[in-house]
């Protein structure tokens, strides 16, 4: 058996760093819907053969012809659904959320039992960011199929994203006893992640890039994970070979470019983060390049932002913890506050925290700022942003010594965190007398 204790760690080692991406619960979800169903299609309902190389594009095909020559079988709409998700992962095309959120509804009006359908209503309800929902349609599943591991990560993902550790915790332990693989690894580096055990979680994704999986691209992304937690400690070289490996895994992978861009020259930077906005104009990617413009002393240009958050909220996508961050650094901080108040309502993880603390900061409100950075470094992270927002809150409210702390430790774990913000630390360490 495979235990929390060795895999997880626990104790003194539980200090994190809270991932920044928005949508690592999404993936991993993905992940497990793809790694478990993908060579099971083929002999699902009716002969319709689909080789594990085939592209996505192949799979939503060949899935598309096998719900209509079997209309009333679930398990092809379970298919294809999985499909149109691995689709989004992809493109960054949120429409297909609709596509699948239409044959997930069609596989549960045919058989409401049926845990796949399930399953993948939960990894949609991830997606969306909409953790109560995904939650509910984990532990269902989970009562539907008990010996599956499926569910469990569905369940895993809306615990964490809640702030429901323990809970989380306990599901996690349940995951690896049922599948050691790329799923179940990945998310023990996250936790790990987010309880500190930084080495740990290094090692935990690593078991997860050697396990592999049912798609290129999921290899391609927690390949890529890897070379963000080496980036996250400074081992910009091991990132380098982490994002090259993944690039060669998945040619043209947009998340491995905007990993290389991180440990580039200012000049190469610009030119992978270009290219990665024109190929996936995601506002993380948006927003990186619009930063880095700004250390170069160029004007940025956020308007795409909020464009893709509007398709993205269109899709019924839950943009507002990230849209709050953008909001408190580049936009309006009244609507900051606002929009990580209803974030943290909706979600209370230590992310939604550190939104909330850092748009109550730019409102000018740093006192406030403080206290909710601090919660949003309760599990102990040593995310390099995390600890920027609470040293720079500190520092406005007067902290001094508090935010020279919390600045030194940024920086100590990465020097060159972010183009933009590491900078403004190492000055307001200066302006302290550090």
């Amino acid at each position: 058996m495979h235990q929390l204790r060795s895999h997880i760690g626990e104790g003194p080692l539980l200090r994190a760093l809270a991932v920044t991406l928005a949508v690592f619960a999404a993936a991993l979800g993905t992940f497990v819907l793809v790694n478990q169903r993908g060579s099971d299609a083929p002999s699902a309902a009716g002969g319709v053969s689909v080789p594990p190389s085939a592209s996505t594009d192949t799979r939503i095909a060949s899935y598309q012809q096998l719900v209509r020559s079997h209309p009333s079988d679930s398990r092809g709409y379970d298919f294809l659904g999985d499909a149109y998700m691995q689709k989004v992962r992809e493109t960054g095309d949120a429409s297909f959320y609709k596509r699948a959120d239409g044959v997930y509804t069609k596989a549960l009006q045919l058989n409401p039992r049926d845990p796949a359908a399930v399953t993948g209503a939960g990894t949609l309800a991830l997606a969306r960011h909409d953790f109560s929902a995904a939650l509910g349609y984990g532990q269902r599943a989970r009562e539907l199929a008990p010996f599956s591991f499926q569910p469990v990560g569905v369940v895993v993902d809306a615990q964490v994203e809640l702030g429901r550790y323990q809970d989380a915790r306990r599901s996690l332990q349940q995951m690896i006893d049922l599948r050691p693989n790329l799923s179940s690894y990945a998310r023990v580096s996250y936790f790990r992640e987010l309880h500190g055990d930084l080495s740990g979680a290094i090692d935990a994704m690593k078991l997860a890039v050697s396990a592999g999986g049912g798609a290129a691209e999921n290899v391609a992304y927690v390949q890529t994970l890897l070379g963000n937690l080496y980036f996250a400690v400074g081992r910009r070289a091991d990132a380098r070979e982490a994002y090259r490996t993944a690039l060669e895994t998945f040619p043209g992978y947009v998340p491995a470019t905007a990993g290389l861009a991180t440990v580039s020259r200012r000049a190469r930077a610009l030119r992978l983060y270009r290219s990665a906005v024109a190929r996936l104009p995601l506002p993380q990617y948006v927003i990186a390049l619009g930063e880095l413009q700004q250390a170069a002393g160029k004007r940025p240009d956020y308007a795409l932002v909020r464009a893709e958050e509007r398709l993205l909220q269109a899709s019924g996508v839950n943009t507002d913890v990230d849209l709050a961050l953008f909001e408190a650094n580049h936009g309006s901080p009244a609507r900051a506050v606002s929009l990580a108040k209803r974030a943290w309502a909706a979600a209370p993880s230590v992310r939604s925290a550190d939104a909330l603390g850092w748009a109550l900061t730019s409102a000018g409100r740093p006192g406030q700022g403080l206290h909710w950075a601090r919660r949003g470094l309760a599990l102990g992270s040593r995310d390099p942003l995390f600890l920027y927002h609470a040293g720079m809150s500190a520092k406005a409210a007067g902290r001094a010594a508090v935010a020279r702390a919390y600045l030194s430790e940024s920086l100590a774990l990465n020097p060159r965190f972010s183009p933009l913000y590491a900078p403004r630390a190492e000055r307001t360490l200066k302006e302290l007398g550090a």
